[in-house]
């Protein structure tokens, strides 16, 4: 795997992020020349800040909704390849500002989208969606691809809007264009060390636990198909050596989640 990063520029979005920081890590390690977009630390502790990743990457601290300043970055650095992982992703704080979290989520998506519209380099491109995109139906086996989306609490609703958006900027420009290799990823939830962002099952677990207190389950009855986090990265990285080499899998989507 390292061969085929080695020396390539690479812009991850949400690089100060859990799996963000992780990605930037490793590569970082396999010598990637790494550009990271994020609008800030996502979490007190942060696994970004505990890594010493700043001054070992190119390091930006933007909002993904100034497309202006997006786009500048983006053709000033000339990425072989991008991993759009930047959202707002904690489904409390969608709550409590839906307006934020759908500017983030699928206008920056949008922002990414159209400045690759007009990107001249060849490049190969992994936008991070979700599991949670997909209709909820209670069924028992894991969702597929062609499954239908249409979940409707802020997160899950704007992250399936950022990849009907994808869907759409790849059915109407980037099939067309030879330069562009692209696909959508979704994964389930994430579990590794170095998360310590508030509403999430098991860091909410061991922060009350550590304190001798009990835990407040919000969806006892749900299932929850966990992952490593170096696991589901693998698998970005691997669908990224893939799609470039390729074509068939160009504008596919693929789930990531454990069986």
């Amino acid at each position: 795997m390292k061969k085929f990063f080695n020396n390539k520029k690479v812009l991850i979005t949400g690089h100060t992020g859990f799996k963000g920081s992780w990605l930037t890590l490793w590569l970082n390690y396999m010598g990637a020349k790494v550009m990271g977009i994020s609008s800030d630390a996502v979490s007190n502790p942060s696994n970004f800040e505990i890594l010493k990743l700043k001054n070992k990457i190119f390091d930006k601290k933007i909002d993904l909704r100034n497309y202006h300043q997006i786009n500048k970055q983006i053709l000033k650095f000339k990425p072989d390849y991008i991993f759009h992982l930047a959202a707002e992703a904690i489904v409390k704080r969608s709550y409590q500002d839906p307006k934020y979290t759908w500017e983030t989520n699928t206008l920056g998506t949008i922002n990414i989208l159209e400045t690759l519209r007009n990107y001249k380099k060849k490049i190969t491109v992994v936008i991070i969606t979700s599991d949670k995109v997909y209709q909820n139906i209670e069924i028992e086996r894991g969702y597929k691809e062609n499954d239908k989306l249409g979940s409707l609490d802020p997160y899950s609703a704007s992250k399936a809007s950022a990849d009907l958006a994808t869907q759409s900027y790849i059915s109407s420009y980037f099939k067309k264009k030879k330069n562009i290799r692209i696909a959508i990823a979704r994964a389930g939830n994430v579990i590794g060390g170095g998360d310590w962002a508030e509403g999430r099952l098991i860091p909410d677990c061991v922060r009350r636990w550590s304190k001798n207190k009990t835990v407040t389950l919000r969806s006892p009855r749900s299932t929850r198909p966990w992952q490593h986090v170096l696991d589901v990265l693998r698998g970005y990285l691997t669908l990224a050596i893939n799609l470039k080499s390729k074509k068939s899998i160009n504008g596919e989507i693929f789930n990531f989640g454990p069986k």
